[in-house]
């Protein structure tokens, strides 16, 4: 996922606008519209203070990379579900549409444990019939 991408919904996973954060972060509003639309190169200090402004917590580090694991398939049936994106966004509760796509995906990988077999595309119909019940 992109930084543009993770500051966008969580903005408006938090219901704020461009605006309301460039004031909090004292940052411009183009500045923001650009690094949402995946322009600019942002230093970490402007990173921190919106962070910091979206009521997130600014992590960097240097790592080994770790190995990717093994795709498992979920996130491929989510992308071509026609109701997933919605649900996906229904069902955020202030939390980002990525991290919400996160954990159905991650729970997509449990049920296929559970039944011993990939959830076929009737599995994930019923998986997001529930997640709107509950």
């Amino acid at each position: 996922m992109e930084l543009g991408d993770v500051l966008r919904d969580r903005r408006k996973a938090a219901g704020r606008t461009i605006a309301s954060v460039a004031v909090d972060a004292g940052l411009s509003v183009p500045y923001i519209a650009n690094l949402e639309n995946g322009r600019g190169n942002p230093t970490l200090a402007a990173l921190d203070r919106l962070a910091t402004a979206l009521g997130a917590r600014l992590e960097v580090r240097i790592d080994d990379e770790e190995p990717s694991p093994a795709p498992s398939g979920a996130a491929e049936q989510l992308a071509a579900s026609d109701r997933a994106e919605a649900v996906v966004t229904a069902i955020a509760n202030g939390r980002s549409r990525a991290a919400t796509r996160r954990e159905l995906v991650a729970t997509l990988d449990a049920l296929a444990l559970l039944l011993g077999r990939p959830p076929t595309a009737a599995d994930l119909n019923r998986l997001l019939d529930l997640l709107l019940l509950a």
